[in-house]
């Protein structure tokens, strides 16, 4: 194979059938045939094959990208499809990491798919992230998040977050090596997780998660060819239902445990621990199971459902009592005060904050639905629908 030297690595040159497939890329003066060597060059680790992870990595295998790994342990189901779009309806219950790689491979047979069917831990993700040149986030939660910022801090790759909520969607390029901040600087402490509902929880409209990781996938390619001003020092926001782009600087924390001037953070730690110092803690809880029991031997329980309406009509305990959480406050008298009440959501955590709330209220005897629904679908109902 016809070989040149291309900065300090030695790029294969492109076939006629690349020369082919990238001309309308080549053809940007920004890009050029060396611009697309370097793409071809270049290793991108996707950790997600999810909302975000699904567009960026189909765009970057479209673009080019020589090697491109993909991180997740789940398996696709049917709620995902709406905005997964690495997966079809035919993959359901097949691993993410598995679909992936054959749609990437489909898009484009030139390039390298390497798949880990796993979830990204401390043991792993140094020497994981250290094979590659830059980083996609696309996780959905707090532990990913801050140990992919802190190795790609101690292992000098650039990361590049987003993050979606409901119409809501956020980008950025973390990388203290090149001037930047890192993850922690912009969030210095996590926020509870109950502050922050999964898209089960809050849901999310299927476009957004695609608009932000056709964004991250952006930032790569500008990085790897040295073009544009990329998201270095600048969070983006989209707001979908309005269709307004707002910026904010974020600096680069002196005092920053991981990326600071004297840095106190320099290997793994418990990120789930780090990340889950939440009020469901303090919260006793019951398990669906339990509760079934309860119900069946005629214990006097009372079931309050915090979801919301729409929620209540797909799916519901019998017998149990909706109070959406957002009315809580004016619906205290329909609470019971003396007997057992358990209090449910879908899946655990909008019933921990309401307990939290009752609590302050003077209520006792407050339990919560360990796993929500979810739990008692798996544990108890199989035949309830699910959503």
């Amino acid at each position: 194979m016809n070989e040149t030297t291309f900065g300090e690595k030695r790029v294969a040159q492109l076939s006629q059938d690349e020369l082919l497939r990238y001309s309308r890329q080549i053809n940007l003066a920004q890009v050029g045939e060396d611009g697309q060597r370097r793409l071809k060059e270049a290793r991108v680790l996707c950790i997600g094959a999810g909302g975000l992870g699904s567009p960026a990595a189909l765009y970057l295998a479209a673009a080019g990208i020589g090697t491109i790994g993909v991180v997740d342990q789940d398996t696709v189901d049917l709620s995902n499809l709406h905005r997964q779009l690495l997966h079809e309806t035919n993959d359901v219950g097949r691993a993410k990491t598995d679909s992936a790689r054959a749609r990437l491979l489909a898009i484009n047979p030139t390039i390298e798919v390497e798949t880990y069917t796993t979830r990204l831990c401390g043991s792993t993700a140094i020497e994981l992230i250290r094979n590659y040149d830059i980083v996609v986030d696309g996780s959905d939660n707090l532990p990913t998040r801050y140990l992919s910022s802190d190795v790609c801090v101690w292992e000098r790759k650039p990361n590049i977050y987003g993050s979606v909520h409901q119409f809501e969607g956020q980008a950025s390029l973390f990388a203290p090596h090149l001037g930047g901040p890192c993850y922690r600087c912009l969030f210095p402490e996590p926020p509870p997780p109950e502050a922050i509902p999964s898209c089960a929880e809050a849901g999310v409209l299927g476009v957004v998660p695609g608009l932000i990781g056709i964004i991250q996938a952006l930032e790569v390619i500008k990085l790897i060819i040295g073009r544009g001003d990329n998201l270095l020092g600048r969070l983006l926001h989209v707001d979908a239902l309005t269709l307004r782009f707002r910026e904010f600087n974020i600096r680069r924390d002196p005092d920053c445990p991981v990326c600071g001037e004297s840095p106190v953070i320099t290997e793994p730690i418990d990120y789930e621990q780090f990340c889950n110092r939440s009020i469901s803690s303090t919260v006793r809880g019951i398990s669906a199971t339990q509760l079934h029991e309860m119900i069946s031997r005629g214990q006097e329980v009372a079931v309050v459902d915090v979801r919301e309406p729409f929620e209540f009509e797909i799916a519901r305990i019998p017998n149990s009592q909706l109070i959406p959480l957002g009315t809580i406050p004016e619906r205290l008298t329909e609470i019971p005060r003396t007997e057992t009440t358990v209090v449910m959501c879908k899946t655990g955590v909008r019933s921990a904050r309401a307990i939290e709330f009752l609590r302050g209220e003077g209520f006792e005897n407050l339990l919560n639905l360990k796993g929500g629904l979810d739990a008692w679908r798996e544990e108890v109902d199989p035949t309830m629908r699910k959503y």
